[in-house]
């Protein structure tokens, strides 16, 4: 058998803190194979074709890359596929080859509404209710303007309504995104009748949670904590699954 390995994959981040708290949730695995954790990008040494690299070191000729990314609907994860030659590149970006690896790729799909990825939305709802009956949740996607990612972001935020409302209780939920921006529209529209819960979709705190979010609330009432995935222990739990799957498939 194919000695296997792991390759965690995040977009990457210039804040040290977004990295670390990456790494905090990898490090809570129990794995029997190796992993490496690396990113798309701004994290100097630790690339992709870095943490190739370093698991072909360590004899590994399997290699489940596990795209540490919210939604299907982003671009990052079919630019990850071809960087790892399992997807073809789009026709505006043919330059985008694939990083030579005579190590087998099994590519896994991100968090999505995996059921452990719903329970870390109904709990940032939960910690910002006082009466779900009387609130609506508003779920917030970064989202895609456009074409095949549009329609994944859609399907998903749809999903994740529906199942965030009934497993909590709430009078209602919806969703907004960042693209196409709709996020005011939809808010002000539940914060007219009811108390607005915002919930944003995003793996760490940062840019879009602090401030892109807040800025296009502005003038409305609603509760909002601004707390994203990371650090809930769902993270490593919905990772240590979804790769334990690809392991003994």
């Amino acid at each position: 058998m194919k000695k296997s390995g792991v390759l965690i994959i995040g977009h990457g981040s210039s804040s040290a803190d977004w990295v670390k708290l990456v790494d905090h949730a990898v490090g809570q695995l129990d794995l029997p194979v190796p992993v490496v954790t690396c990113f798309l990008e701004l994290v100097e040494g630790r690339l992709i074709e870095d943490g190739i690299r370093q698991l072909e070191s360590e004899g590994v000729q399997r290699i489940i890359a596990v795209p540490l990314f919210v939604a299907s609907g982003s671009t990052h994860i079919d630019e990850i596929g071809c960087m790892l030659g399992v997807r073809q590149p789009p026709e505006s970006d043919k330059q985008l080859k694939p990083i030579e690896t005579k190590a087998e790729i099994v590519y896994c799909p991100p968090m999505d509404d995996h059921p452990l990825i719903e329970e870390i939305l109904l709990d940032r709802a939960k910690e910002i209710s006082t009466d779900p009956a009387s609130e609506v949740v508003v779920l917030v996607g970064h989202g895609a303007d456009e074409g095949t990612y549009h329609a994944r972001w859609e399907g998903l935020l749809q999903r994740l309504a529906v199942a965030v409302r009934k497993r909590g209780g709430f009078k209602g939920a919806t969703y907004g995104t960042l693209h196409p921006d709709n996020l005011h529209m939809r808010a002000r529209a539940v914060s007219r009748k009811n108390r607005a819960l915002i919930v944003p979709l995003f793996l760490s705190e940062g840019y879009f949670t602090r401030q892109v979010i807040p800025s296009r609330l502005q003038g409305l009432a609603y509760a909002y904590s601004g707390k994203a995935y990371l650090p809930h222990p769902h993270v490593a739990q919905w990772l240590e699954d979804v790769i334990k799957r690809a392991l003994y498939a």
